[in-house]
């Protein structure tokens, strides 16, 4: 089977930074394994499954665990990362505990099944100048703060990192929040389609990030205007300059896994696997 590798030769050093196409499987919108055959036959590395949808039931046993391990193997993929999307984040009081209950089954899950990250939105993320004049939201601010020092003390057991996900704030506000945090390690999911919606830019995201990159979802979107809300478009197609993009992860040695998301398509396996050969070809 051909392997999807987009390769980058740095210039001022001896060595490779390899980057690996990952496909998400709930974009493909069909039966998991079905989703894992297309992936491995459009060439992807790895994929990105949902805990909360695709794997409930299929997991549920340490025999049930090396099974789909060994499925997995016989595909040639790996699991980059699993999403464990949640309709609140962890500011949010109501039913937080459940919501951290599972956050942490998703991210035992995700060590048994060798996946590095887990991927969620963490909630609304104060900006500094409301947190300083804003006691509410300074109250807030430190409550997510422990939250999620929580989770990330959680996953620097399992070896297993909650990353975050950008595109409802900049890149700054949600590096600032995780720098903030005391304990415990949190990262970020890059999403430079988020980003764009939220009227934000993705390539001074990766700056303002740097390191706490963790995992990229390659999803593209245009937006006109203030007043636009924007739309989600294939990947190339939209406001994303992606050799810019891979270029700026370059700069800040990410050497995690580039992984295509496309929520909005009706034909979602060809412009899937049509993303899959656009990022070969850069």
């Amino acid at each position: 089977m051909v392997k999807c590798l987009v390769i980058f030769t740095l210039m001022d050093k001896d060595t490779m930074l390899t980057l690996q196409v990952g496909v998400q499987t709930m974009s493909l919108g069909r039966p998991l394994k079905n989703s894992l055959l297309a992936a491995a036959k459009m060439g992807a590395d790895a994929v990105e499954i949902d805990a909360r949808t695709e794997l409930r039931g299929e997991v549920q046993s340490q025999t049930a665990i090396r099974q789909f391990r060994k499925l997995l193997e016989d595909l040639n993929l790996k699991i980059a990362a699993l999403s464990y999307p949640t309709r609140r984040g962890y500011d949010v009081i109501d039913r937080l505990d459940e919501r951290i209950a599972g956050t942490k089954e998703a991210m035992q899950l995700a060590s048994a099944l060798g996946a590095p990250v887990v991927v969620n939105c963490v909630g609304h993320v104060p900006s500094s100048m409301d947190v300083e004049e804003d006691e509410q939201e300074r109250k807030r601010w430190n409550f997510l703060c422990d939250v999620l020092g929580e989770l990330g003390h959680f996953g620097d057991r399992l070896g297993t990192v909650l990353a975050a996900e950008t595109g409802n704030e900049s890149g700054s506000r949600l590096g600032d929040l995780i720098h903030a945090i005391s304990a415990g390690s949190i990262a970020v999911t890059l999403n430079p389609g988020n980003l764009i919606l939220g009227g934000f830019n993705p390539l001074e995201a990766i700056g303002e990030l740097r390191s706490l990159i963790r995992y990229v979802r390659a999803r593209d979107a245009v937006r006109q205007g203030r007043g636009d809300r924007g739309s989600e478009v294939a990947l190339g197609r939209g406001s994303i300059d992606p050799p810019a993009l891979l270029g700026g992860l370059e700069e800040q040695d990410y050497r995690g896994t580039i992984t295509i998301e496309r929520r909005e398509s009706m034909d979602p396996h060809f412009e899937i696997g049509q993303a899959v050969q656009y990022l070969r070809n850069l």
